[in-house]
């Protein structure tokens, strides 16, 4: 017998009116419309308003669609924190193309395989870059239209590749273009590489509709104020700057640009423009701890700041709170577009004393408010385990903060979302008020200021050395960067090791930050069935540091 149809069921339909694709395109429209004279870059002496940014975004839109780009197709960006970045983020994908931000920081080997991997039809690339950009290009059986930026503020060396300016390239665009939302909220907006954990990176797609979500959960979670006033010392091209360009527009905020990161500068914008908010990895707050005290004198507004990665060392949210700045960690990956999760400050820890506030505020914490599900599984059983602060488990997540997959990788994007639950591969525990605390990662991934670092791709390398019959890398603490890369080298017997020959090598096919800080020669430590045993060697690490 069927069931009789509920009256919610009918006459009740989704149409134009009642329902909209959520995507952060809607956030710079809002902007320009109700706040168009209010600042929304600074660059150096630059300043740009909404309704000035709108409109350049629109002509990037319209022009990357005169030069034959369609939806579904892929633009790769090569560029610091300045202002095409910030307009790239709402540009590309108002020309229905996916985002692709590359790694700076990365090899010419590295950003050839992503623009091949991405099929990117077009890459706009900064002059700085042209030393990466250049050996990538030429790698390529088909290299993208190429479009130069030449940023005003850099004077350093550097060459244009490309077919014309990024200036000259907006000024053939519509300023009227007529973009549309994307037909469904789960097309791709961004693609963003991992640093990869076994061989190649891994393309990681975001969707309209999680962009959108985190944005705004960016500023709930954080409890942001209107027109809030942001310093990029996070780097754009990282998670999509965890999803900023698109928050600080629905904030009607104030963008204010930083090529590089300088404790220095930091500080006079800070003054100069009245920086409310910043985020980035324990090394920017080391670093500004660790500024010259005239430097940090004269700040006297509120300044809040994000760091993210795994506990920040207790020094640095220590020294955070006495220079007077309000720091909140997050935790997130690649895959989840950056934070999505946060340790949600309680009343009662301000009555703490200064190191049990620390230990409290060093957690991972708990889901931002637009993810369904943040929690720590048995990936075996696949059942939480128990708030005891001690039973460990994996960390997982689900919801809307979780990317589409990985590109042209259906079973890795199976093995990440199996048992519908996206797995990080970090291991912890849950503490009796339900917060996350991370003890070990189970994917020897090294975190050194905010960049992820395989170790199996560094131990590829170490292996290709003449003579090296095994290398394990681990992490190795540090004070400044927070972990760096420590390779344990096995070589045949009679060899002795040179160092600085090592080095060398990797630097020759390894980005600078991935090679190893340090080099010990010696048997490494296995199991019977021959197996590394890293758990020892990082036991080695940390002993070794303690007594440094």
């Amino acid at each position: 017998m069927s069931q009789a149809r509920k009256p919610y069921q009918t006459g009740l339909c989704k149409t134009a009116a009642n329902f909209t694709a959520l995507s952060p395109l809607g956030f710079i429209e809002r902007a320009a419309s109700v706040y168009p004279e209010h600042i929304a870059v600074i660059h150096g002496s630059l300043q740009r308003n909404w309704r000035d940014t709108y409109t350049r975004s629109r002509r990037l839109a319209s022009a990357l669609q005169r030069h034959g780009v369609t939806a579904g197709d892929t633009v790769a960006v090569m560029l610091p924190n300045i202002p095409a970045m910030v307009e790239c983020h709402f540009g590309v994908p108002m020309s229905g193309a996916v985002l692709n931000t590359l790694n700076t920081r990365l090899d010419p080997e590295a950003i050839a395989f992503m623009l091949q991997h991405g099929e990117a039809r077009v890459l706009i690339t900064d002059r700085e870059f042209s030393f990466t950009i250049a050996p990538a290009l030429a790698l390529l059986p088909a290299p993208p239209l190429v479009i130069d930026v030449d940023d005003a503020e850099y004077d350093g060396p550097g060459e244009r590749l490309g077919q014309m300016e990024y200036e000259d390239f907006l000024a053939g665009g519509d300023p009227e273009f007529a973009w549309q939302l994307p037909a469904d909220e789960w097309d791709a907006i961004a693609l963003n590489y991992t640093s990869g954990t076994t061989g190649n990176p891994k393309g990681v797609v975001y969707h309209h509709r999680g962009a959108y979500l985190n944005a705004i959960s960016n500023i709930v979670d954080w409890g942001m104020p209107h027109h809030a006033i942001y310093l990029w010392t996070l780097p754009m091209f990282h998670c999509n700057g965890w999803c900023f360009p698109w928050t600080v527009a629905a904030n009607v905020g104030t963008n204010v640009c930083l090529r590089r990161v300088d404790p220095r500068l930091i500080f006079e914008l800070i003054k100069q423009h009245k920086v409310s908010h910043y985020c980035g990895a324990p090394i920017v707050h080391t670093m500004l701890i660790n500024a010259p005290a005239e430097c940090k004198q004269g700040i006297t507004h509120p300044v809040n700041c994000l760091v993210a990665g795994a506990a920040p060392p207790s020094a640095v949210i220590e020294g955070m709170e006495k220079l007077g700045f309000n720091i909140t960690h997050v935790y997130g990956l690649t895959e989840t577009y950056g934070p999505a999760a946060v340790c949600a400050k309680q009343p009662a820890w301000q009555e703490l004393d200064l190191s049990s506030r620390t230990e409290r505020n060093g957690r991972q914490g708990v889901r931002y408010t637009m993810q369904h599900g943040m929690t720590v599984l048995d990936p075996e059983t696949m059942q939480e385990v128990p708030h005891d602060g001690e039973t460990m488990g994996e960390i997982m997540f689900r919801g809307n903060l979780v990317m589409k997959g990985y590109l042209k990788n259906e079973a890795a994007t199976a093995e990440a979302l199996a048992g519908d639950w996206f797995h990080t591969g970090d291991l912890a525990v849950i503490q009796p008020d339900g917060y996350v605390k991370i003890k070990d990662r189970s994917k020897d991934v090294i975190i050194s200021g905010g960049e992820n670092i395989s170790s199996l791709e560094v131990e590829d390398v170490l292996c290709r050395f003449p003579d090296v019959i095994a290398a394990a890398v681990v992490a190795l603490p540090d004070p400044k960067w927070g972990e760096v890369p420590c390779a344990f080298i096995e070589l045949r017997e009679g060899v002795s090791g040179d160092e600085a020959a090592v080095i060398e090598h990797c630097r020759a096919h390894l980005a600078r930050f991935k090679v190893p800080k340090r080099i010990i020669f010696g048997p490494i430590a296995r199991t019977s069935t021959g197996k590394i045993q890293k758990f020892l060697l990082r036991q080695q690490t940390r002993a070794s540091s303690a007594i440094e």
